[in-house]
């Protein structure tokens, strides 16, 4: 019916963003450890032992950015129960045929529904060529469940347990299962998207990759839509952070900075 034309929109590749703060982060002194599991964290005197599976870590101040694991991280630094959890949402794309990319000449997003921090369908062209369409959003059974056969059972129990799960399950049971139709019916995804794109065919997609969501949703049944950013004694932690988390990474590193600088 309408449609609002942004020219300054535009695409980074993120890992080349991600690998620059890496490498700045590193020429200031900073040391990064990957593929350490945090099992625990114990706050003795002022002072934070982070138990990892590669060995402790002692430290002031924990500035948590965990992302799908956000909660369990956040827990560990508080005795009372934390308020939110972190509920997983798998989004799936498919890719546009190469012949049939001339399509889409831009990012083509559609009016969000505001009950929903979610976008909806969408069409985004790729830094190195390409075009994805999707995602759909779809509860996923465990916090790392990329693929639909992907079922943690005490993660999955942790979710449908959850007070504020149950009240968003109760309300918008259609929706979910309007999502989950999607999921496993291209035919129905191809229509969500000939919304945007009338011209768009079932024959046009081919199979992308998937995406979890770290979506926070607190014991009310609201999915928290917006940067969430909640302190301690021990620590600063980030508990959601929604799209555009990538283009605002700068200003949330400053945020999260000036909260730890008034600390020393």
């Amino acid at each position: 019916m309408a449609a609002i034309h942004v020219p300054q929109t535009g695409i980074v590749d993120y890992k080349v963003v991600a690998e620059k703060y890496a490498e700045k982060f590193q020429q200031l002194g900073g040391e990064i450890f990957l593929g350490h599991t945090v099992k625990g964290i114990k706050n003795i005197n002022g002072i934070s032992t982070i138990e990892t599976s590669r060995g402790d870590f002692q430290t002031k101040l924990t500035i948590n950015c965990a992302g799908l694991y956000s909660d369990k991280v956040a827990q560990m630094n508080q005795k009372e129960s934390l308020d939110v959890k972190i509920i997983p949402f798998r989004g799936e794309y498919y890719k546009i045929k190469k012949e049939r990319e001339y399509l889409v000449k831009n990012l083509i997003y559609p009016v969000p529904d505001p009950n929903f921090p979610f976008l909806g369908v969408h069409f985004t062209r790729m830094m190195k060529g390409g075009v994805e369409a999707g995602p759909n959003a779809v509860l996923a059974f465990q916090r790392e469940g990329y693929k639909r056969s992907q079922v943690n059972f005490g993660e999955l129990s942790e979710t449908l347990a959850w007070p504020g799960f149950q009240k968003v399950a109760a309300k918008y049971w259609k929706t979910g299962f309007g999502e989950l139709y999607r999921s496993f019916s291209k035919t129905a995804f191809t229509h969500a998207l000939k919304e945007l794109i009338p011209d768009i065919q079932e024959s046009d997609l081919v199979d992308g990759g998937a995406g979890v969501r770290a979506q926070a949703c607190d014991k009310t049944g609201g999915l928290l839509d917006d940067f969430s950013i909640k302190e301690n004694e021990f620590s600063i932690n980030v508990l959601n952070a929604p799209s555009p988390a990538a283009t605002s990474s700068l200003s949330i590193g400053d945020t999260v900075s000036e909260l730890a600088l008034k600390r020393f």
